[in-house]
């Protein structure tokens, strides 16, 4: 759930940025800057550290269940390959739209 909100942080930045880059400042944005929010990168990083946890976690359980560990069970392993898979879906989400916005920037005239 965690990686969801980081997300939607991450998302809701983005979206700061791009009103920003057409002159208009939302009220989050405000409130952003004035609540000591944490900066883009380092809640991107956050972010994909969290992607790459939970991917590594579920690749222990799925090597755990796949040599006969007892104290794994199917459910466990499934539901963290489910967790591992949106979560990397979310992120590729993310970094389209990145380069989306990046690919807009780059082709404004100044």
């Amino acid at each position: 759930m965690s990686t969801i909100s980081n997300v939607d942080q991450v998302l809701a930045q983005m979206r700061q940025l791009a009103a920003a880059a057409q002159g208009v400042e939302p009220q989050s944005a405000q409130a952003l800057r004035g609540g000591g929010g944490a900066d883009f990168a380092s809640l991107l990083k956050q972010s994909v550290d969290k992607v790459n946890e939970l991917q590594q976690e579920s690749g222990r359980l799925s090597e755990a269940f796949s040599a006969g560990d007892p104290d794994v069970d199917l459910g466990e392993v499934m539901i963290a390959l489910q967790k591992a898979g949106v979560a990397f879906q979310a992120m590729t989400q993310v970094r389209n739209k990145l380069v989306d916005a990046y690919r807009e920037v780059m082709s404004m005239q100044v």
